[in-house]
């Protein structure tokens, strides 16, 4: 909800409009149509309160990255469906989803409650991708099935991403989907190949049709191949699909 402390003998505190609640300080007409325009805009809005009296409102917004609107596209058109899940207020949330292109919005969001969202996803039968780089999405993280956490981020955040962005680029993100579609189907072709042999060359081999060498022969080409098909990902450009 925010913070709390005391500072020259005076009782201060910054947050949402929870904290406000919580302290149990009344919005004015005039405060609150003033938030509604700073979340139109697509800030969040922190509210000061110094001895229990609101007496300032302060619009932050988050600064979107350049690859943002172009990373979720392309996941888009890999076929993959995305979610804001922010702690930011609804209003504010919108305003940047927008932007990216992002259709579904999760707001005002606690870390708890982001952990509920991505278990009632789990509970539906969706595999769970989450990116995230606060404190906040460090549960959340964990949750998912797979935890992807900027390196630009928190410690904690990044303790508990099983995949690190160092660089903190979106788009990275969009090459590790990539790279996962491409060892996956790598995988598929290996084990095909290698059932392929068993089942050609061992029964040709024991019913005598095959000189035993000749069957250890292909079996050895059998790892070649698929040693071999595998060092073909290194070839591979991370932006191909």
């Amino acid at each position: 909800m925010g913070v709390q402390g005391s500072a020259g003998g005076h009782h201060i505190a910054a947050g949402n409009i929870a904290l406000l609640d919580e302290l149990g300080i009344e919005r004015t007409a005039d405060v609150t149509k003033a938030a509604d325009e700073l979340m139109n805009q697509g800030k969040t809005v922190i509210y000061i309160i110094v001895d229990n009296m609101l007496i300032s409102l302060i619009g932050l917004r988050d600064m979107l990255k350049d690859d943002s609107r172009s990373t979720i596209h392309s996941i888009h058109q890999l076929g993959y469906k995305t979610t804001m899940v922010t702690g930011d207020q609804q209003k504010a949330a919108e305003a940047i989803a927008n932007e990216v292109g992002i259709k579904t919005v999760q707001a005002a969001m606690k870390p708890d409650q982001k952990v509920s969202v991505i278990k009632k996803m789990q509970q539906d039968g969706e595999i769970v991708a989450m990116v995230g780089d606060g404190i906040n999405d460090a549960p959340a993280l964990s949750q998912a099935d797979v935890g992807i956490a900027l390196g630009s981020g928190t410690d904690i955040a990044i303790e508990a991403g099983s995949i690190i962005l160092i660089k903190g680029d979106l788009e990275a993100v969009l090459k590790a989907i990539t790279l996962s579609r491409l060892t996956m189907k790598k995988i598929r072709q290996n084990l095909f190949w290698a059932f392929f042999y068993n089942v050609l060359m061992i029964p040709t081999a024991v019913i005598g049709w095959m000189h035993p060498v000749l069957a250890e022969i292909a079996m050895a080409m059998s790892s070649l191949n698929v040693v071999g098909n595998s060092k073909r990902l290194e070839k591979k450009r991370l932006g191909e699909k």
